[in-house]
């Protein structure tokens, strides 16, 4: 259906968000340019008219591209066009998918996919937001099933007041980098990074963040209106009620069993056993058996799914025996890698995570080459899952979305307690490899990393905890459950992960799979996390709870010296020939900023020493009255020159050369000989006059006193 050309706009944190209907990609769905000021994005949805068969999942997809034109930049490398996503359009591709998933009826699987393209950025209004805003309107305007719709915005916390959609300027300033989506009635998702903030603050910011979304609902419910959008009826397949019953009677009473089964081995290896059983069965009573083993498995999962809800809800015990704000048994252990600078292992349950840290020069922070402000990365971290983490064998790939965003959630909960470079002039780089998982491997992999930093002797502020709350809702029943594991988070409603320290949040992560949730369970759901997060941090601080005095002896060492900037240039030499010299005799990296800061980079302290002393020479202003001991690098018919310090020559006039008349230099000197001469005048164009005849005279004098 074609859409008349249509504009809509609204005020949004105090600026203009503008709407385009109509004009642009006519042939998808739907589709919206979003103009916030002059940020410009371009979100369709299109989706296929049938379901994709054997698929037992809802086949959505979202891709955020951004474009390097939209910033004035042409892309970096040999092949000047976008290649791969970068880390932050992954990350905002996750944000967009997850406020919308649960929003499509439970068993659609036709395939859907949101597009957002970036045509330009202005860095104070964010292009994810706009992003996200406009895949809400693109499947609104859209005929497909879509429960919505939602709104998006970020909140700061800028001199004790919350900010909707904070600009450069403020984000610097702010205290808090929130997230938030929803629908009119309740939140759906939450991603936040903070520099450790109280539980309140936290909440109050969701909250203040929620309100401003009910405007943005109510703008795109007008928009729907207006356009008088009519929605394909979703009907959704008819159950296989005879194999249902089937199903029912040949496993519930089993069932019942299996999930009181505490030991998630055992329960895996009974529930094998009891769907090879149902299978046999299926086999001996229906003929189109191999056509319904796959909708059997699915009428299987939906009764355990139903059996462990009921038990957490009516008798407040979990699958693993647990109480609903219990946490696994948690080991803890450090600097069991030798050459590694700095490694932690942490354990909860049957989860894993081995962090291992690597300290660097600062030249070695990671280079980006995308849309937003940021240029390097100082703080890196990477989270691996192998398949043999889930007992599993697999290909070996690069990293996926999910490890991407588990990576970036460490890192965001961590980056608030780490030494600012002054302090700690190095790159650092923890790579967080789980070793087995039960659920809540991304925030075993926080606590494993804020181990391995203490162990490396990172000065960091205090140590970082990260837990996994989850949610049961059965009508008006409801448990928030503390450390969930996989079972809980996939059978579950809600993942709501919560990291920081002991004295308040530095990242959160919540994805609801149910219509929402409001502000009593979220309240209780961080508290709950709170009182969590301080046991795990005790359990913690029995293997490490200060950084190690001493670096690894494998790790490199940072010498720093500031220079004026006009020095640069003598460091570096003509031609770099001063610096080059000094790095591959000395064996080390030497990084300078524009503001004078030099950093040494050295194997061992001996080369950084040396290295340093050097440059201390270099940069040494050199005075009228000092005397030094100098070589002779060039004769001239006028006197000589000689080297007073790396790269800085004086001129020796023949004339102060000797107490007598000199009439030809070479008579007495020759290139490479030592002179001690003194420092007479410096010029206001920085050239130096010395004079060996003062010294001689004076010691003349002291003889013959």
């Amino acid at each position: 259906m074609s859409i008349e050309n249509k504009i809509f706009q609204m005020d949004l944190g105090g600026r203009e968000l503008k709407v385009e209907i109509g004009r642009y990609a006519p042939l998808a769905k739907g589709a919206a340019m979003m103009r916030y000021e002059d940020t410009v994005v371009l979100v369709t949805a299109a989706g296929s008219s049938k379901p994709r068969v054997g698929l037992d999942f809802f086949p959505l997809s979202c891709e955020y591209q951004e474009k390097m034109y939209a910033v004035g930049k042409i892309p970096g490398g040999y092949i000047k066009r976008e290649g791969r996503p970068s880390e932050n359009a992954t990350l905002t591709s996750r944000l967009i998918d997850r406020p919308i998933r649960p929003l499509f009826p439970d068993g659609y699987k036709n395939e859907v996919q949101i597009v957002a393209t970036v045509l330009s950025v202005d860095q104070n209004n964010s292009p994810e937001i706009t992003a996200m805003i406009g895949s809400s309107i693109a499947l609104s305007i859209s005929d497909l099933p879509f429960n919505g719709p939602t709104g998006a915005v970020k909140v700061g916390l800028v001199d004790g007041e919350y900010v909707i959609n904070p600009t450069v300027e403020q984000a610097e300033k702010s205290l808090l980098d929130l997230t938030v989506a929803g629908t009119k009635d309740a939140i759906m998702m939450v991603e936040a990074g903070s520099k450790i903030i109280s539980e309140e603050e936290m909440l109050n910011a969701i909250l203040f963040g929620h309100e401003a979304i009910k405007e943005i609902v109510s703008f795109i419910d007008n928009i729907v209106n207006e356009l008088g959008v009519e929605k394909k009826e979703y009907i959704k397949p008819e159950e296989n009620l005879e194999l249902k019953d089937f199903v029912k009677e040949t496993v519930y009473e089993e069932l019942l069993k299996i999930v009181r089964i505490n030991d998630k081995v055992e329960r895996g290896e009974a529930e094998e056993d009891l769907i090879e059983k149902m299978t046999i069965a299926l086999e001996e009573k229906f003929e189109n058996a191999d056509e319904l083993k796959n909708t059997a498995k699915g009428f299987f999962k939906s009764f355990e799914k139903e059996q462990m809800r009921l038990m957490i809800t009516n008798e407040g015990i979990r699958t693993d025996g647990r109480k609903p704000d219990e946490i696994r048994a948690i080991s803890t252990e450090v600097g069991i890698i030798p050459r590694t600078h700095g490694s932690g292992y942490f354990m909860r349950g049957l989860t894993a995570a081995l962090s291992l840290t690597t300290l660097g020069a600062l030249g070695e922070a990671q280079r980006l080459d995308g849309i937003d402000n940021e240029e390097t990365r100082r703080y890196m971290h990477h989270y691996n899952f192998p398949p043999f983490s889930v007992g599993e064998a697999g290909p070996m790939r690069g990293p996926n979305r999910r490890a991407i965003g588990h990576g970036a959630l460490g890192e965001r909960a961590l980056v608030p307690v780490l030494p600012s470079e002054e302090d700690f002039p190095y790159a650092i780089r923890v790579v967080s490899e789980v070793l087995s998982c039960n659920g809540s491997s991304s925030q075993a992999s926080i606590c494993g990393s804020s181990l391995s930093l203490l162990d490396a002797g990172v000065p960091i502020k205090d140590s970082v905890a990260g837990i996994a709350m989850g949610l049961i809702k059965e009508d008006e029943n409801i448990a928030i459950l503390s450390d969930i594991q996989g079972m809980e988070d996939f059978l579950g409603d809600m993942d709501f992960k919560v990291a920081g320290t002991k004295e308040g949040i530095t990242a959160i992560q919540m994805d609801i799979k149910i219509q929402g949730i409001g502000r009593e369970i979220l309240e209780k759901a961080l508290e709950q996390a709170r009182v969590g997060r301080l046991f795990i941090l005790d359990k913690m601080s029995e293997s490490i709870s200060t950084p190690r005095s001493d670096l690894s002896e494998y790790a490199p060492r940072v010498f720093n010296i500031k220079v004026h900037p006009d020095k640069i240039r003598d460091i570096i030499g003509p031609g770099g020939k001063v610096i080059t010299k000094i790095t591959s005799e000395c064996d080390v990296k030497i990084d300078i900023d524009e503001n004078g800061m030099v950093l040494i980079t050295a194997n061992d302290g001996k080369g950084g020493k040396e290295a340093l002393k050097r440059i201390e020479t270099i940069v040494k202003d050199i005075e009228v009255g000092e005397i030094y001991t100098a070589k002779i690098v060039k004769i001239a018919k006028f006197g000589v020159f000689v080297e007073l310090l790396p790269g800085k020559d004086a001129l020796c006039h023949i004339s102060q050369l000797t107490i007598k008349r000199l009439n030809k230099v070479e008579d007495l000197f020759k290139v490479g000989d030592e002179i001690v001469v003194k420092v007479i005048e410096k010029d206001a164009q920085g050239k130096t006059s010395v004079s060996r005849k003062v010294l001689l005279n004076e010691e003349e004098e002291k003889k013959s006193n």
